[in-house]
């Protein structure tokens, strides 16, 4: 990436997530910065989060490094002897090839639903996979930061990534008392997860809250919502996105 790209891409990843995590200590910023003239990571394309003051890569990102560096191929195998198919614990082991003449980088990944967050029970095997990926993806290219998807509590599919939602409200920024991640990350992976629209997914859950705004809804039903949204968008995605649209406003045709 040229120099200049490369500062602008700090800039942009600097402004936003002081938009996103509002109070982020200056560490966490320079952190941020070095990461970014390092791996070209994207904030906007969901290409890394902050958890608990934390920056975490996604599958996301992994891959865009693979593809700016010319990777040659990862393949994964089930590891049929370590699962169990009953209990829903599956084993992958990936293997990374950086080129042609490259030694390969071996990862494995598990899950089974003790170590998967609620919102993706019953995807096991697709988180397994993508978790020995993302830990051979770190591995082959050096990188240090855990990646999202190998928290229990974020472990998901990853799919297209849409542009992060601004600011849903005080009461869903705020961290919980147990050092569980904000309601409002929570949120915004899956926004990002399933592709859906951030403004539409905020009148829902105003709406669903029973209040006016977002934030003045309680953790607990914020909670419920984010439950029941990870169950639409998991079950029938289809029903979810004509629910959605029924909260668009209806665009005005002048004369």
């Amino acid at each position: 990436m040229p120099k200049t790209d490369n500062v602008k891409l700090v800039r942009q990843n600097v402004r936003l997530v002081k938009l996103l995590y509002p109070g982020l200590s200056r560490l966490t910023l320079l952190a941020l910065r070095d990461l970014t003239k390092s791996f070209h990571l994207s904030v906007s394309r969901g290409e890394i989060l902050c958890i608990a003051d934390k920056w975490y890569i996604t599958h996301a990102g992994l891959i865009q490094i693979a593809l700016r560096r010319q990777c040659r191929g990862i393949r994964t195998v089930l590891q049929e002897r370590q699962c169990d198919s009953h209990a829903g614990r599956w084993v992958f082991k990936a293997t990374v090839f950086k080129g042609p003449d490259s030694r390969a980088f071996v990862g494995f990944g598990d899950a089974d639903p003790s170590n998967v967050a609620p919102l993706v029970r019953g995807a096991e095997m697709r988180v397994a996979e993508t978790r020995a990926i993302n830990r051979a993806l770190r591995k082959a290219y050096g990188i240090g930061l855990c990646s999202v998807e190998e928290l229990g509590t974020f472990s998901g599919p990853s799919q297209s990534v849409a542009a992060p939602p601004h600011s849903m409200g005080h009461r869903v920024s705020n961290g919980s008392n147990n050092g569980q991640p904000r309601l409002r990350d929570q949120l915004c992976l899956l926004i990002r997860q399933h592709d859906l629209d951030p403004t539409l997914v905020k009148a829902y859950a105003a709406d669903f809250c029973g209040t006016a705004t977002l934030k003045e809804a309680s953790r607990d039903l914020v909670e419920s919502f984010i439950s029941e949204l990870g169950s639409a968008a998991k079950n029938d995605r289809d029903s979810l996105l004509c629910k959605l649209n029924s909260y668009a406003q209806p665009t005005e045709v002048k004369a």
